[in-house]
């Protein structure tokens, strides 16, 4: 067994797959992912829990797999959390600076934060996330730490997330019921971005988009610090029902043929060609035309990427993105899914590698593993950087603005 203390895991329940990655911090603060373990996801839908029953036994079987080949009891977890619930948005907070002297203090800095996190958010949602993005003393703007400066007045940037406290509750208890506990919840978008993305990517202004099951996160680095994020309720399982509903076949089928004969590009070379499927019980055999297959996930997929350059155009954030767009999740997968990408975006687009730490290469070299990567990583800087016990499901949220402002996530 490793030393406890040193083993961080985390954990995303995904609409299609529960994942738990287990990372060991060494001697020297290094971290190397040591295990991983999966299970098909059945109580999720669009990234939120509907059969809580169904999901506690499909978390306990990750649990046990990634136990079993990282050789440690999991007693703790990062949980990565999405949904349509989730929302992002930036503020500016103002705070006077009353002291004789007008020497800015710590209890200054907090002050000023606390003002920019005080929006309007729904009464019935939680900050998960405040990030800290640069301060302004008198005017004066890209200060990193303004303590000790002389000023009159105090402001600060701060990216802020937030999500419906009872969607955000049902996975906590889930993981709590198991008796583990719960480190932090994090947005799996910031996650993917900090396994994805290297200091000099998040410096020149990277988009990471994550293609999950049944959402789309998404977030933009730029000056080395989150400056926005989004969330969309589409992902593969709609593109999988898109498929179902224009070929007239079961979802099943539907699922199969976008995982072996799918691309998210038409193509000349497919036009004329056909696919033969067995016919249902009683049912003659079913001729499919490839180029119609191809064209309906096309579509859809073209969607995903142009609400989220609609959204990014509303923000003001596509000129930010100097160092490309880099895509993970499943949906990374699909054949021709980043030359559409490109093609939308104007940009650079690759799929998105988790080489900024040691791991299991062969076994979690693919994108779908980029937010449970990120969010062991998030724990390992989280312990180096303020090491300090589990919260309580209330007090979550309150460490990530200095977190974030100190690792550029």
């Amino acid at each position: 067994m490793f030393n406890q203390p040193s083993v961080i895991v985390g954990l995303e329940i995904g609409t299609s797959k529960v994942c738990a990655v287990v990372g060991e911090r060494n001697a020297e603060g290094a971290l190397n992912i040591i295990g991983v373990g999966q299970a098909k996801s059945r109580g999720v839908r669009k990234g939120e829990i509907t059969d809580a029953t169904a999901v506690e036994e499909d978390v306990r079987n990750a649990i046990v797999e990634a136990e079993q080949m990282a050789n440690v009891e999991i007693r703790s977890v990062y949980l990565g959390v999405s949904g349509a619930h989730i929302r992002g948005f930036s503020n500016r907070g103002v705070h006077p600076v009353v002291s004789a002297d007008r020497e800015i203090t710590a209890e200054d800095v907090q002050d000023v934060v606390k003002n920019a996190k005080a929006v309007n958010v729904p009464q019935e949602n939680h900050i998960l996330h405040a990030i800290r993005q640069h301060f302004l003393v008198d005017g004066q703007d890209r200060i990193i730490n303004p303590v000790g400066m002389l000023g009159a007045r105090l402001e600060v940037d701060v990216h802020v997330i937030h999500g419906n406290f009872n969607r955000l509750q049902n996975a906590i208890r889930i993981v709590k019921g198991m008796q583990l506990e719960v480190e932090d919840v994090v947005f799996n978008g910031l996650a993917a971005s900090l396994a994805l993305l290297t200091k000099e990517q998040k410096e020149l202004g990277s988009l990471v988009i994550d293609l999950g099951g049944g959402t789309t996160d998404y977030a933009v680095s730029a000056g080395g610090i989150i400056q926005h994020t989004g969330v969309l309720a589409v992902g593969g399982d709609h593109v999988t029902n898109d498929l179902a509903i224009g070929l007239k076949i079961a979802l099943g089928r539907a699922e199969g043929l976008k995982l072996e004969h799918g691309a998210a590009l038409p193509d000349a070379a497919a036009r004329g060609q056909t696919i033969t499927i067995p016919g249902e019980v009683g049912l003659p055999a079913k001729t499919l035309n490839l180029d119609h297959l191809r064209r309906i996930m096309h579509l859809r997929l073209e969607e995903i990427f142009n609400l989220i350059g609609q959204d990014l155009e509303r923000a003001d954030m596509l000129g930010h993105l100097r160092g490309g767009i880099f895509l993970c999740g499943g949906g990374a997968h699909i054949p021709g899914i980043a030359k559409l990408a490109q093609d939308i975006f104007g940009l650079h687009v690759s799929v998105g590698k988790t080489n900024t730490i040691s791991s299991l290469k062969s076994a979690l070299d693919q994108p779908e593993f980029a937010a449970p990567i990120g969010l062991v990583k998030f724990g390992s800087l989280r312990a180096r950087q303020r090491p300090k016990p589990s919260l309580l499901p209330f007090e979550l949220g309150k460490t990530f603005d200095r977190l974030f402002s100190r690792i550029g996530a």
